[in-house]
């Protein structure tokens, strides 16, 4: 990804020999924005709106910041939480499935903390995180609130202390650690965040091959009973609006996809799910396929089309 220059160019020039190290966390800043927000694009979004308020303060302002590294972090957790604010209206607004964004598994790795479990015996002490993100977690992150959603990645991802959390989100940080608990629970009720076991890879393997081979039976023998499947196209391609559920609908449905483009290949690749895989055709991805396993069968499947949410996996 190229760099954004600071937008206020005469505080830029003035911050002199900040600027290497305050830039040193940008990829950080990314991490936790692309987790609050579920795209990169907002998230590079709010990190641009992050340096710009550091170069917009004075010299001497900069001078008196004790920990830029916080400061940053602060910052950025803010403008994600205003854009969270506001993110319901625009899904609202937005054509069919909205999908968080599918990335490379270690297009982060290096820059999650580790939080430690509480010391007062919270039963929902942590949730089992890596830094690996999941399409299967960020969905579910969706269904928290803002404030949740921010507590629950700042300490849980990145070991932000409560009473830290509470000066990003205007709670106290009694308040803020129940908002952490309540965010783990919503992630408990949908199973622990989905990451490569052997069995979700084997699974995926089967998946594919009978997909390539267009073997409905295979196919169908693959999928749970309750399969749902969501595509994202954007508006941007054409992509299925409204989920797809069953065992039939969804082999049929997948079927017809490749049927659509015969010369596409099927590509493996890894995502924080685990094993996933990738719609090449005339040299790009098209699309990214990926999916939740329990029991050995397939009981969500993500079919990311939208081409702004397919960028991480460009040449």
């Amino acid at each position: 990804m190229t760099e954004r220059a600071p937008a206020d160019g005469a505080a830029a020039a003035g911050a002199g020999d900040d600027l290497p190290d305050v830039f040193a966390e940008r990829r950080r800043l990314l991490a936790v924005g692309y987790r609050m927000l579920g795209t990169l694009a907002e998230a590079e979004d709010a990190v641009q709106e992050t340096y710009v308020r550091w170069y917009r303060m004075t010299d001497a302002e900069r001078a008196a910041v004790r920990n830029p590294q916080g400061w940053l972090t602060r910052v950025m957790s803010r403008v994600c939480l205003d854009v969270l604010g506001s993110a319901r209206a625009r899904r609202e607004r937005y054509v069919g499935e909205w999908l968080p964004e599918p990335v490379p598994a270690d297009l982060f790795s290096g820059v999650a903390g580790r939080a430690p479990a509480p010391a007062d015996g919270d039963p929902f002490d942590r949730v089992s995180l890596d830094e690996e993100v999941s399409t299967a977690l960020l969905v579910v992150m969706e269904a928290m609130t803002p404030a949740e959603r921010v507590a629950f990645v700042l300490h849980d991802v990145f070991a932000l202390p409560f009473d830290e959390i509470a000066a990003v989100v205007g709670r106290s940080p009694a308040a803020v650690r129940q908002l952490a608990t309540a965010a783990r629970r919503r992630v408990r009720a949908h199973g622990e965040p989905g990451r490569g076991t052997r069995e979700h890879d084997d699974v995926l393997a089967a998946f594919v091959a009978a997909a390539a081979g267009g073997d409905l039976a295979a196919l169908t023998g693959l999928l749970d009973p309750s399969v749902t499947l969501r595509a994202d196209g954007g508006g941007v391609v054409s992509a299925a609006r409204r989920p797809v559920l069953g065992v039939d609908h969804v082999a049929r449905f997948l079927l017809g996809v490749l049927r659509k483009r015969p010369s596409a290949v099927l590509s493996a690749r890894r995502t924080g799910d685990g094993l996933a895989f990738a719609l090449e055709d005339e040299g790009r991805v098209q699309a990214l396929v990926n999916a939740r396993v329990r029991d050995g069968r397939i009981t969500d499947l993500w079919l990311q089309v939208n081409p702004g949410k397919l960028t991480a996996w460009s040449a």
